[in-house]
């Protein structure tokens, strides 16, 4: 697939056009967006950028980090505080993600979101209230390894790094969890998933390939 240069501002736009003629493919009143990538690629600001552009087309939008839903240190430390396996399968609390944040989304649901659950540094839990999400609103769930767990989302975008890049801007303390991101690519393969594929290896010039993509390889 030929990739594209893209401005980010031309990028947005388009994607916040695409999210208002998106129809859910659960028949809810919901639409679900993914903002998938390693923390290197920026997910929580390119996820915000789709919330304005959506709020300034008339729809409300509710941005959620998966930053807010780790599980317990004393779970995600089990093994260490850098083990990879670790990272990839036991750092984020998917069900607390199906179950405070998705569920309330689906046909039939209250609407009523958990914007976060867990704080990692108090290592207790955020007490949050719910925020309302009336129908029409979109839900932008951001953060890494999003891809592969059946989460019901109506548009996948994929903020792809290559290897090299993705250790070039990955700070020292992190690059721990480089193994969790290579088996990432060998086992989900998300950028041969994604709707859309947005090479972000120079964030000054991004690149993609349109909608339906997935199919941009190193």
């Amino acid at each position: 697939m030929r990739l594209e240069a893209i401005t980010w501002e031309r990028l947005t736009a388009t994607l916040a056009e695409r999210v208002l003629n998106t129809t859910t493919a659960d028949g809810g009143s919901w639409p679900r967006v993914a903002v998938d990538g390693a923390p290197a690629a920026g997910t929580g600001e390119r996820a915000e950028a789709l919330a304005e552009a959506l709020r300034l087309r008339g729809r409300s939008v509710l941005v959620v980090g998966t930053a807010g839903f780790l599980r317990p240190a004393s779970l995600r430390y089990e093994y260490g505080r850098e083990d990879p396996d670790t990272y990839y399968s036991g750092w984020f609390d998917t069900g607390a993600l199906w179950r405070e944040v998705l569920g309330p989304l689906e046909p039939g649901g209250t609407g009523l979101v958990l914007p976060d659950l867990w704080d990692p540094a108090t290592d207790r839990a955020t007490r949050s209230p719910r925020a309302e999400l009336p129908p029409g609103g979109v839900l932008v769930l951001h953060g890494p390894l999003l891809m592969g767990h059946w989460f019901p989302f109506d548009l996948t975008v994929h903020l792809r790094l290559s290897p090299d890049a993705l250790r070039r801007r990955t700070e020292e303390p992190e690059r721990w969890t480089l193994p969790a991101f290579e088996r990432y690519e060998t086992e989900v393969a998300p950028a041969g998933t994604a709707d859309v594929v947005v090479r972000t290896d120079d964030p000054r010039h991004p690149a993609w390939g349109g909608f339906g993509g997935g199919q941009d390889r190193d």
